[in-house]
């Protein structure tokens, strides 16, 4: 469980390097969303990298246009995109303004407000034991597109919404968890630039979405 009472609120710098850092530092944080119901909570457990302009896979390689100005953009921000028709994916920008990279978020551990998050994702609570399986909890937040429901992202809710200001109702804080290891691999669910080793997660954690290699 974390400890969101002792939590701090990650500054603007800690995004402002290579995206592949970014993404193996932001393992053990968490996204906390603010509702008029409570706190919603998720434990990073998954991310994956994505360069810029040099990076075939990423929203940024064909350059700036109104779609990904964000990844443009200052770092710390919220771009979050449509995919499939069904699904939104939440990404924060990084590197320096004008220069795009980003990190997309794909798994959550629940941590806070876990019923009206499964609620969110349409997921019915039998009994107060469901709250507690991870067969369960998974189907809340495991994978990019269900993260993204059980936190209410839209893009036209949150895209451009800075993830690290006391003001925003979506933010990245940290509580100190520590993340004994990590483990890198090609990203996945994606055709272009696939075998790059962009895909970092917390070793054994139940959480990650996909198939998960041991270690």
């Amino acid at each position: 469980m974390t400890s969101l009472g002792r939590a701090t609120l990650l500054k603007a710098e800690f995004f402002n390097r290579d995206p592949r850092r970014v993404a193996r530092a932001l393992l053990g944080k968490s996204l906390v969303r603010k509702t008029a119901r409570g706190i919603l909570a998720g434990r990073i457990v998954e991310t994956e990298a994505y360069l810029g302009k040099d990076d075939a896979a990423a929203h940024a390689a064909t350059g700036k246009t109104a779609r990904n100005a964000v990844l443009f953009g200052p770092p710390g921000y919220a771009y979050v995109y449509f995919i499939y028709g069904a699904h939104y994916c939440l990404n924060v920008s990084c590197l320096p303004d004008g220069v795009a990279g980003g990190v997309l978020f794909r798994a959550l551990e629940p941590v806070e407000g876990i019923e009206q998050m499964a609620e969110a994702r349409g997921l019915e609570v039998v009994k107060d034991s469901d709250l507690r399986k991870t067969s369960f909890l998974k189907k809340i937040s495991s994978g990019p597109g269900r993260m993204s429901e059980a936190l209410e992202v839209t893009r036209a809710r949150d895209n451009g919404k800075n993830l690290v200001s006391a003001r925003s109702d979506l933010r990245i804080v940290d509580d100190g968890y520590r993340v004994r290891r990590v483990t890198v691999t090609p990203r996945i669910g994606i055709v272009k630039s696939a075998e790059q080793p962009l895909r970092y997660f917390i070793a054994e954690n139940l959480f990650v979405s996909g198939r998960r290699p041991a270690g």
